[in-house]
């Protein structure tokens, strides 16, 4: 078997994996349930990380316009097909980072939702995450980058936005200078020094406060919203040994 249909097999593997998690039939009542308190008719949102969309898809059923920014050029391909409802969608394929530019982002064939630019992330997780250790990223690619700051100046402050970008969530808000009123960032057990970073990010933005959620769940873990050194004492002490989850900000005060 050569290497190019050895490839083309790990795609379909991982196309399928990721259409079978994120766009099987009954997914998109609960997601609009729980972002329905982020996101009302007529918002501006922005998806990064968008990959097949499903949240983009839950965004724009509460009524929202949605910015829905995938780099991974195979992932933007099935994002443009199954994205309904592609009037209230902008699509860009650029990846978000500190500064404009271009970076290298690592695409992983079997399983897509991990491509990354976070080279550090990527290399800690193999040693620290035990789901991490059988992970290949088999290509690199370049991808031009804006920031944040960019988008608002394109499109608008979103009124939430949800960032899952494996790894490059802190260099994401780096280059945001005005705080936005909700938003989400991944965390991922062996590299919480991420999440970290990106608490530090937000407090130069004003003050705001934090709920998780674990995995795919859909409820938050606490009853009562706790504080950025609350979430950092948490997270400093190993996040409950949660293995993943997204860390849910509002602002208070900027």
């Amino acid at each position: 078997m050569t290497q190019r249909i050895v490839e083309q097999l790990k795609r379909i593997q991982g196309l399928a994996r990721s259409l079978v998690i994120y766009q099987r039939p009954g997914r998109q009542k609960p997601l609009q349930a729980l972002y329905s308190q982020f996101v009302h008719n007529g918002d501006l949102v922005f998806d990064l990380g968008a990959h097949l969309g499903d949240r983009t898809m839950a965004f724009v059923g509460l009524g929202a316009t949605v910015v829905a920014v995938e780099p991974n050029p195979g992932m933007m391909l099935w994002l443009r097909r199954l994205v309904t409802r592609k009037e209230r969608v902008v699509f860009l394929t650029e990846a978000v980072g500190s500064q404009p530019g271009a970076a290298e982002m690592a695409l992983s064939y079997r399983t897509p939702s991990v491509s990354s630019l976070a080279a550090g992330w990527r290399e800690t997780l193999k040693t620290r995450a035990p789901g991490f250790r059988k992970i290949q990223w088999e290509r690199a690619i370049t991808v031009e980058v804006i920031t944040l700051d960019e988008m608002i100046a394109r499109y608008g402050v979103p009124d939430f936005c949800k960032i899952d970008v494996e790894g490059f969530e802190p260099e994401v808000l780096a280059g945001l200078t005005c705080p936005v009123p909700a938003l989400s960032f991944e965390f991922v057990s062996g590299a919480l020094d991420q999440a970290i970073l990106c608490l530090k990010e937000l407090e130069r933005l004003g003050e705001y406060k934090f709920n998780a959620i674990e995995g795919e769940q859909r409820s938050f873990l606490w009853p009562a919203w706790q504080s950025a050194d609350q979430i950092r004492r948490w997270l400093a002490s190993g996040a409950t040994d949660i293995a993943s989850g997204d860390l849910y900000a509002r602002l208070v005060s900027s």
